[in-house]
């Protein structure tokens, strides 16, 4: 089966604002499911100009209590890998992230894109689409699916409020 979640958001900021928000939006006191993000490759195409950042985001398990008690699901932290691809000059960044936990039972991706609006050059345009299939938990499949979809929508919302924030905290850029 599998359950697909879609977002699409306009920011009234300019690009290197919300990207530069997003970039350092975790870890944060706003959500504790965040542990920590370390980058573990950077680089830049000299020729291009794009910069490569591949980051590894760790997060407290948020499963329920109760699905917990299967052994598979019986772990504290979860792991996130994320690659982006940030091209100042035609400012967008692309993204593409998965869970590199529990691989054998679930999938979970996501791709975004963060792109200076076609309704005003001042704006940024945010598109995320992310689908999560869990295919060995047996009878809780469905279950698991559920509580996934509903998670995945949770995060869209706090980045929108986290890039919202941190966008009228600060001009830094990436």
């Amino acid at each position: 089966m599998g359950v697909t979640v879609d977002v699409h958001q306009v920011y009234r900021y300019p690009f290197e604002q919300v990207v530069s928000s997003f970039l350092r939006k975790y870890p944060n006191a706003m959500d504790k499911n965040v542990i920590a993000v370390r980058i573990v490759e950077e680089r830049t195409d000299v020729s291009t100009g794009i910069i490569y950042r591949k980051r590894i985001a760790i997060c407290q398990n948020v499963i329920p209590e109760i699905l917990r008690k299967v052994s598979i699901l019986k772990v504290p932290n979860i792991q996130l890998e994320e690659e982006s691809w940030l091209n100042p000059q035609e400012r967008n960044m692309a993204i593409r992230s998965h869970c590199l936990t529990w691989t054998q039972y679930a999938s979970m991706n996501e791709e975004s894109v963060f792109r200076e609006s076609l309704e005003n050059p001042n704006w940024t345009e945010f598109i995320q689409r992310g689908r999560i299939s869990i295919t060995g938990a047996g009878f809780l499949n469905c279950i698991l699916e559920t509580f996934a979809c509903t998670f995945l929508k949770q995060g869209a919302q706090k980045v929108r409020s986290l890039i919202f924030l941190s966008s009228n905290l600060t001009s830094d850029t990436y």
